[in-house]
């Protein structure tokens, strides 16, 4: 695909992993980057969960075009099994690449994109609409500014959206008059925060892994504060979703999270509540009164905390005057929502994907990284590294490149699909014996009590280029 105006630059939204390394593709390939980051520091995102390291090494946490710009300055770019924390991800990496000159004199800190358009064109104009530049509003410390673009990658994420307590998407009653004792994502219990949760009594809501990285923070901190209580619930009965692959998951930092949170269920060192729907929050003193409906009862908890960590969501409201191909329930483009979508995959392969499966109605617009996946919970930075590389391969005139798969992804030890009921998994129990014929513990003991398996063999789908696990972010 052609694009129009080849002497105005490329727009980058958000100078996060992803941010910055389309803008080192776009620098690889000659092509001019700006980049807009509202917050004050690169990835600052990431800054936001600096204590928590990651799953990953840094192998996959670092994008190969920039690592190329680095050397070429001379610096050596992290490598290696090592499991970066978020703001050694940050300073170690994120900030000497924003510092190389080809991405430093187009990178602004502090500008808020807040509206993105086509000269001349509102949503509804047709004629001449993709042959016209793109226009950038932000806004800084001086004001509002408009900048011309000839095309645009929102690689914003969706930090700044976490999704509400409620089950069905929205706030709970008293939800939003309680906020000062409830906090979303992965706040820094045993760290900068620990005065507000050590000896007090916490409520973790969620299922991935950010809701494993705050109730295992909080039972470390409970050998130091012994008064400290843990409560972790489920919206549904997962269990064995959210433990990972364990010994067998490629990514040892993921495995040993699901190990974990399971020795800790095991040991009785927190409750756990599953299936749990939060019906109502009230305050009680200083304390909050949880209202909710365990399985089919109701219950009623009183906590010091909430900690609700189920989740983000993309925010569309700066894309208003763009046409944008979204699914309905995902909120991916039609052509990958079907290869992320939770309901159907809970692990497997992710087939590999760009500028194709990527590309919206607005020629030249393109969503990456964790927001391009909408409300799927399963993005990985390497799989962000790769949909730049070929996004930017088409906009520089490369369509063979752009076309071309250049990601492998670490296989995960879980197997199966999503389930017919959430009580009965297909494969679970971590890692089978070395000497059984089995897919994990399930599976061999199916076959031990004489049964051909607990189904795992036959449900697992057979490994494309990518391969991944349902449960890959941090969210």
């Amino acid at each position: 695909m052609a694009i129009s105006h080849p002497e105005l630059p490329v727009a980058v939204i958000g100078a996060g992993p992803v941010g910055l390394a389309a803008a080192a593709r776009l620098a690889e390939r000659g092509l001019r980057p700006v980049l807009f980051e509202k917050g004050t520091s690169v990835g600052a995102a990431l800054l936001d969960w600096g204590h928590v390291r990651v799953f990953s090494p840094w192998d996959y946490n670092v994008d190969a075009a920039a690592r190329t710009l680095l050397a070429d300055d001379g610096v050596t770019a992290p490598s290696g099994d090592y499991l970066p924390t978020g703001r050694e991800i940050v300073t170690k990496y994120l900030e000497p690449l924003s510092r190389l000159p080809a991405i430093a004199a187009g990178l602004s800190l502090g500008a808020e994109v807040t509206g993105i358009t086509r000269q001349g064109h509102d949503l509804m104009s047709n004629d001449g609409r993709a042959d016209a530049p793109f226009v950038v509003r932000y806004r800084d410390h001086e004001g509002e500014h408009r900048l011309l673009a000839r095309a645009v990658i929102d690689a914003s994420g969706t930090w700044s959206r976490p999704n509400p307590m409620g089950a069905d998407g929205l706030g709970v009653p008293g939800e939003a008059g309680a906020a000062d004792l409830i906090a979303y994502g992965i706040p820094d219990v045993d760290g900068a925060e620990r005065e507000s949760y050590a000896g007090k009594r916490t409520l973790v809501l969620g299922s991935g892994h950010s809701a494993i990285n705050v109730a295992l923070s909080l039972l470390d901190l409970q050998q130091k504060a012994p008064g400290t209580e843990v409560l972790w619930a489920l919206r549904r009965d997962r269990i064995a979703r959210l433990l990972g692959g364990g010994l067998n998951d490629q990514l040892p930092g993921r495995g040993a999270l699901g190990l974990a949170a399971k020795q800790a269920i095991d040991e009785r060192r927190l409750k756990m509540l599953a299936p749990f729907v939060v019906d109502r929050v009230a305050r009680s003193g200083d304390r909050l009164r949880v209202e909710a409906t365990l399985g089919v009862r109701p219950v009623a908890e009183v906590v010091d905390r909430i900690v609700v960590a189920t989740g983000f969501r993309p925010d569309f409201s700066f894309l208003r005057e763009l046409r944008l191909g979204l699914d309905p329930a995902v909120e991916a483009t039609p052509a990958l929502a079907p290869l992320i979508d939770p309901n159907v995959h809970s692990c497997g392969t992710v087939p590999p994907h760009g500028v194709d499966e990527l590309a919206h109605p607005e020629p030249g617009f393109y969503i990456v990284g964790s927001k391009s996946y909408g409300r799927a919970p399963t993005f990985l930075m390497a799989t962000g590294y790769e949909q730049v590389r070929s996004i930017v391969a088409e906009i520089a005139g490369d369509p063979v490149a752009a076309r071309q798969v250049q990601l492998v992804l670490p296989e995960t030890g879980v197997c199966g699909v999503p389930q017919a009921s959430a009580a009965e998994p297909s494969c679970c129990g971590g890692p089978a014996p070395a000497d059984i014929d089995a897919c994990c513990a399930a599976d061999a003991a199916a076959k031990a009590s004489g049964d051909a398996g607990c189904g795992c063999a036959s449900t697992t789908v057979a490994p494309v280029v990518a391969k991944t696990s349902c449960c890959q972010a941090a969210a």
